[in-house]
C-alpha cells in the first residue's frame, strides 16, 4: 500500500470540491455554495493561484481520498515566509493508515525547503484526536494568541 500526494490539476477541481464538502460535513459546517465553488476553481487553478491544492491518492485508487490546501503568508518578525495549512483532510474510511501523518510530514518538508520560518494551522477545540496528533509532532498549542475571525457578512467599510 502506498500514498501518492501531488498538486491538484484543474480537471480534478470537482474531486477537490467533493472532499471539501466531506470536510464540511465532518466539521458540521455548511459546504461551499455554488458561488464559492466557482471562486475555488478560479482561485486554485487560475493564472495567479491564491492557494495550492494538493490531492492524496491511496494505493491504486483513481479518486483522491484526501486533500490539503496550502497558503503562503509572511512573518515580519521572522522576515521569512510562513506556510499556512488551511485544510488537511482524509476520508474517514482511510484513516488510521498513516496517511494524515505522511501528508503533514510533506507539509513540514515543503515549509523547510521553501525557507519558511513557520508553519501554522488551526484545529477545532473539540477535535481532541487531531490535537494529540499535533502534540506528537512537536507542535505547540499557542495559549497566548487567540484566533479571531471577521466574516465578510460582518465587515463594515466606510
Amino acid at each position: 500500500m502506498s500514498l501518492r500526494l501531488r498538486r491538484a490539476k484543474r480537471e480534478e477541481a470537482p474531486a477537490l470540491v467533493k472532499l471539501i464538502v466531506a470536510l464540511a460535513e465532518f466539521e458540521k459546517l455548511a459546504p461551499p455554495d455554488a458561488g464559492a465553488r466557482k471562486r475555488l476553481m478560479k482561485d486554485g487553478f487560475g493564472a495567479q493561484p491564491k492557494f495550492e491544492p494538493w490531492l492524496a491518492f491511496w494505493d491504486r485508487e483513481k479518486e483522491p481520498i484526501g486533500y490539503m490546501i496550502l497558503v503562503k503568508l509572511y512573518s515580519s518578525f521572522e522576515a521569512r515566509p510562513t506556510l499556512y495549512l488551511e485544510d488537511l483532510f482524509v476520508l474517514p474510511e482511510y484513516r488510521g493508515r498513516g496517511i494524515g501523518k505522511a501528508m503533514m510530514r510533506r507539509c513540514i518538508e515543503f515549509a523547510w525547503k521553501r525557507g519558511c520560518g513557520r508553519m501554522e494551522w488551526t484545529c477545532l477545540d473539540w477535535n481532541v484526536k487531531a490535537q494529540k496528533f499535533y502534540d506528537k509532532l512537536g507542535a505547540r498549542k499557542l495559549k497566548e494568541w487567540y484566533l479571531y475571525r471577521l466574516n465578510r457578512d460582518r465587515m463594515k467599510y466606510d
